[in-house]
């Protein structure tokens, strides 16, 4: 369907993209990967004709539509949501009308025989042809589902686009580029300003189109769930494998592993044949010989090995200080800025050493009460407090506004870092991957992902008990949210962190407060239990205002929801106080599990440590790590009691 040849893309005397080759045909769902700046939003821009390249074409066919979401938009003003929306369908609201002037205009002429009758005629199926491809069911209905899916409440629908964030005005340009239903869709990053059921109804949606799809995200899961195909962009040129993101990793890995090996065989065997070449290059006996293998070395294709780019975070958050047992703690709390409440009677209980997620859709107060725990905002009601001796790290999500445009990326840490650390700013810049002269750019001409590790970096400097993060992954390529993942599994000390990517809470946090309809309820366990929760739920309220006939629902929509309703009916015995119990002493006994683990691995040190083992500080980590068991341990046959 639409060729990429030759393509070259340079900047001065930099190449972006060196004569790199692809096709995208019409059942393609690519995922283009690669680092940040590599070239993937350009790419996306030469496809849709928003940049030329230097060199090399784009062959896009006549007649393909393509639906293209950038990054950054403007946003449109004056309507409502709704009617914004709806403005997709203009091309098929005005071939309705030139049907209807075409109906009027042969029902009053009578020159039946003439031409332009005929043109007329011929010209009315060609409308009507192309209606019954467009129309495929009540423009309105469309448009509300699609929005409704994507996050909108059903009394929203009517609101200006102007009372929305910029994060929902991408919501409803989303909308509007599915529902004009384009033959190739380019999505940059759409997954950024949405919340984890809003994604997933996106990621159903694009599993069911028909067209083709060139996605950039740095949501593995998302890759992997939408996509068929992964091209990567590395050092200038690509790579195509046929397969999603998780198998491409695999299949990479194999390749460069086998290009290696190969390249060190050749090598060894062309060192081989230069001895030979070297030690009997005067021996007339052997001259032929030595010819035949001069011969050899001309003729042999040098094998390559494709240059990769290894540069990666490396990052280690300082061991925690020691704080109380409760870090944070509201009870009945009331938030809300002026007169407008975000949410009310919220019962909030992070303890040390805990790993805690704030998911739900945005608006519902997530960063607000990461602004309540920061004391930027006071609650209307109830109590807000902050345990003893807790130093709060804060990754805030507008890092636009509160780093110094005018600064350096070296006088951003300068500025905040005191004592011997300061002798090590060069090197915690350098682990951020600012190196050289990286490090004397302003804060101003930095990309989004940059932004985001130079305020990483300053949470490195100082000692912190409390992790507050605020969308921490916005922007950062796949391989830096994987380490900047491992490195908060190894942090020791409690987190709360805002995020919508799956992937990256999977595995790393243990509860989740969800914001929700003006309310904060408290989930136990990991995101993939706490989304398998919320399944019927999400599926009642999408139809909670449309409610197609029953000769239209999807069968498997309908089973999943029997299925459901069977299930929930199968649990309805348990009380909810007996489930909340459970799920308790379910968490417990995975926190006893992990610290007993510990404990086990620094006995075995101090049974036989070794010349760089601190015992001070293994018997201290030894000691916090039995404190932790018996509070656990206590609470743990104190429940178990209650339920005997």
């Amino acid at each position: 369907m639409i060729s990429i040849n030759s393509l070259t893309v340079a900047y001065g005397g930099f190449t972006l993209l060196n004569d790199i080759n692809f096709h995208i045909s019409e059942s393609d769902k690519i995922g283009l990967v690669g680092k940040n700046g590599a070239g993937k939003s350009t790419i996306l821009k030469l496809i849709c004709g928003h940049q030329s390249p230097t060199s090399g074409k784009v062959a896009v066919p006549s007649g393909v539509k393509i639906g293209y979401l950038p990054q950054i938009m403007e946003h449109h003003r004056g309507k409502s949501v709704i009617d914004e929306a709806m403005t997709a369908f203009a091309d098929m609201f005005a071939l309705e009308d030139e049907l209807e002037k075409i109906t009027v205009e042969l029902s009053e002429r009578t020159d039946y025989e003439s031409d332009a009758y005929q043109n007329l005629i011929i010209r009315m199926n060609e409308v009507n042809d192309r209606l019954a491809y467009t129309r495929s069911d009540n423009p309105q209905v469309m448009a509300e589902r699609t929005l409704l899916g994507l996050g909108f409440k059903y009394d929203e629908l009517s609101r200006p686009t102007e009372t929305f964030s910029q994060g929902w005005n991408m919501r409803i340009e989303l909308a509007k580029i599915l529902l004009a239903k384009p033959d190739v869709l380019l999505l940059d990053e759409p997954t950024n300003h949405l919340d984890i059921e809003s994604i997933e109804w996106l990621e159903g949606y694009l599993k069911e189109y028909k067209g083709s799809l060139v996605l950039i995200s740095h949501d593995r899961k998302f890759l992997d769930n939408v996509t068929n195909r992964t091209v990567e962009i590395m050092v200038g040129r690509i790579h195509d494998y046929k397969v999603p993101y998780s198998k491409y990793l695999e299949l990479r890995k194999e390749r460069l592993a086998q290009q290696q090996a190969a390249y060190e065989n050749q090598q060894r065997m062309i060192e081989k044949t230069e001895e030979f070449i070297e030690r009997f290059r005067y021996k007339p006996t052997k001259s032929n010989q030595v010819q035949s293998r001069v011969k050899q070395l001309e003729k042999l294709e040098r094998i390559e090995v494709d240059l990769e780019d290894r540069s990666a975070l490396a990052v280690k958050f300082p061991p925690a200080p020691r704080s109380g047992e409760i870090v944070y703690k509201s009870v009945d709390m009331k938030v809300g800025y002026g007169e407008k409440v975000v949410f009310e009677n919220a019962q909030i209980e992070v303890r040390r050493g805990e790993k805690v997620a704030l998911v739900g859709r945005n608006g519902e107060g997530k960063t607000t009460l990461m602004r309540v725990i920061m004391r930027e905002l006071d609650p209307m009601a109830g109590k807000s407090d902050v345990g003893y001796n807790v130093n709060i790290g804060y990754y805030a999500q507008n890092q636009e506004d509160i780093l110094d445009k005018e600064d350096t990326v070296f006088g951003t840490l300068d500025r905040v870092a005191v004592g011997d650390i300061r002798l090590k700013l060069r090197d915690i810049l350098g682990a951020f991957l600012f190196k050289g002269e990286d490090i004397d750019k302003k804060v101003a001409v930095l990309s989004g992902g940059e932004r985001a590790r130079l305020a990483m970096a300053k949470l490195i400097l100082k000692p912190y008990n409390l992790l507050a993060l605020d969308e921490p992954t916005n922007h950062m390529d796949i391989r830096s949210k994987d380490i900047l993942k491992q490195a908060l599994k190894a942090y020791d000390g409690t987190l709360i962190i805002v995020s919508h990517d799956r992937d990256f809470l999977d595995g790393l946090v243990d509860k989740l407060y969800e914001f929700r309809d003006g309310r904060v309820k408290e989930h136990l366990g990991g995101v993939q239990e706490f989304l398998e929760r919320r399944k019927l739920e999400n599926l009642s309220e999408l139809e909670r205002h449309y409610k197609p006939a029953a000769e239209e629902k999807p069968a498997e929509v309908i089973q999943k929801k029997e299925e459901a309703k069977q299930e929930y009916q199968a649990k309805k015995f348990v009380s909810k106080e007996e489930k909340k119990i459970r799920s308790r002493i379910s968490f417990l006994e995975k926190g006893i599990e992990d610290v007993e683990n510990k404990m086990k691995e620094i006995e075995g040190v101090l049974m036989n440590p070794g010349p760089g083992d601190d015992i001070m500080e293994l018997t201290r980590a030894y000691l916090e790590h039995k404190r932790q068991l018996d509070y656990k341990m206590e609470e743990w046959e104190r429940l178990s009691e209650s339920l005997e």
